[in-house]
């Protein structure tokens, strides 16, 4: 039974944490609502870090989840700055970076995720970034507008949708861009060779160098800034700065601290929760980036690190605090922007999942929408160029409606049709 005496505790400043928040007291949660980050920000959006705000077309405060004063007039105590450092589970207090115990009856952990760092020499000098936080996007591009006047080249570690995003914002500026990627073809992880050849060529259209098969070694420089970036079979790129986009891990330190469970690295790893996203302790739930659930529809424990899966999971986990029936198991989705390339992506389809790749439509405009299949059933669907197809897309996935390559590779069959 929930009431006004209690006081549930979101540890995260991000989307997940903040849309948490505000469904705690859309939802007529009249206790307690401390929301702790770790960042000075109000909490903000992701998506315009590497999108619009990096490239200099919305406002610094466009990524706002809330106006500022909307914590107050919802009475949310929000900690800025303040580093959740320790769970005590047996007292129900989360201890702050500052020695201060807050006492909790439910507590969500949104810690979210960081980027992983390359861990070669001459990741110190100055001109090495990463793009996570605001403050990272808002000094990256500044670094890009530079590039871009002065004909400077940027080396990027890493091709998926990171550093795909960024490659093309830089392009757009008037940076030079190499990409070095270890795997054949850019998102080869998420897409697979088929579809990942698609971006090679876009962004090679536009100017980017790509060099596959091959890893960072060392980035070199003088006098504290950076001057190239080697490569492990021998090749060198100049460079004048150098972005790690080389994927994020779970912000797991605090729920292991505490004695949770955790997801097996080979799904993901974050912390494990149910479908109510409840952790191994019920009085402690997980949502965002962080969370790890099994997903009924692909029978595995996922991890998903994208804007949608904080926009909802945050709410369900409110829900679920506050003793409401709940069952997360949303389509995973996300969308990406690169130069006159919009896409949306639905489902879970990496390499050796699927048997097949339909594609429907015209994939030499990029105007196509690409179905990943195995035995005759729709895993995922990315729409390129093509919009409001995403609810029969995910209908499909859903429902597990057995499928003709013939008929979903035909631009004239209504996607509709083919559901049962």
């Amino acid at each position: 039974m929930v009431d006004a005496d209690q006081t549930f505790v979101i540890v995260g400043g991000g989307l997940a944490g903040a849309k948490a928040a505000g469904t705690l007291r859309s939802e007529g949660f009249s206790g307690r609502v401390i929301l702790i980050c770790d960042e000075g920000d109000h909490p903000y959006e992701r998506p315009p870090l590497s999108k619009g705000y990096l490239l200099g077309k919305e406002e610094r405060d466009s990524a706002l989840v809330h106006e500022p004063s909307w914590y107050a007039q919802n009475d949310i105590e929000l900690h800025l700055g303040q580093t959740a450092v320790a769970i005590d589970r047996e007292a129900r207090t989360v201890r702050l970076g500052d020695g201060t115990p807050v006492r909790y009856d439910k507590l969500l952990l949104a810690t979210g995720s960081e980027p992983r760092r390359l861990d070669i020499p001459g990741t110190g000098l100055a001109g090495v970034h990463h793009l996570r936080r605001l403050a990272h996007a808002e000094r990256l591009r500044g670094v890009l507008a530079s590039l871009g006047r002065d004909n400077g080249h940027l080396v990027i570690a890493g091709a998926g949708w990171i550093g795909l995003e960024v490659a093309a914002a830089a392009r757009e500026y008037g940076a030079e861009v190499t990409v070095v990627e270890a795997a054949a073809t850019p998102l080869h992880a998420v897409l697979g060779p088929e579809v990942g050849q698609i971006f090679r060529d876009l962004h090679e259209e536009h100017g980017v160098r790509f060099h596959f098969g091959a890893r960072l070694t060392e980035i070199t420089g003088q006098d504290g800034m950076v001057l190239a970036a080697r490569t492990d079979d021998g090749e060198e790129h100049p460079a004048h700065d150098v972005l790690a986009a080389i994927g994020a891990a779970p912000r797991t330190a605090l729920a292991e601290s505490a004695g949770l469970e955790l997801a097996d690295p080979v799904h993901g790893g974050g912390i494990a929760v149910d479908a109510a996203l409840r952790t191994s302790d019920p009085d402690i739930h997980a949502a965002g980036d962080v969370a790890a659930t099994h997903h009924p529809l692909f029978d595995t424990r996922l991890r998903v690190e994208h804007w949608a899966n904080a926009l909802n999971g945050g709410p369900a986990a409110a829900r679920a605090m506050l003793g409401r029936d709940t069952v997360y198991d949303r389509v995973p989705y996300f969308f990406s922007d690169q130069y006159d390339l919009g896409l949306e992506y639905s489902g879970w389809a990496p390499p050796g999942s699927y048997d097949q790749v339909v594609l429907r439509g015209n994939a030499g405009k990029r105007e196509f929408i690409a179905f990943w299949l195995r035995g005759g059933r729709v895993l995922a669907g990315m729409n390129v160029n093509v919009w409001d197809v995403t609810a029969p897309i995910q209908d499909l996935i859903r429902t597990r409606t057995q499928v003709s390559a013939e008929a979903i590779g035909d631009p004239a069959t209504p996607l509709e049709s083919l559901l049962p």
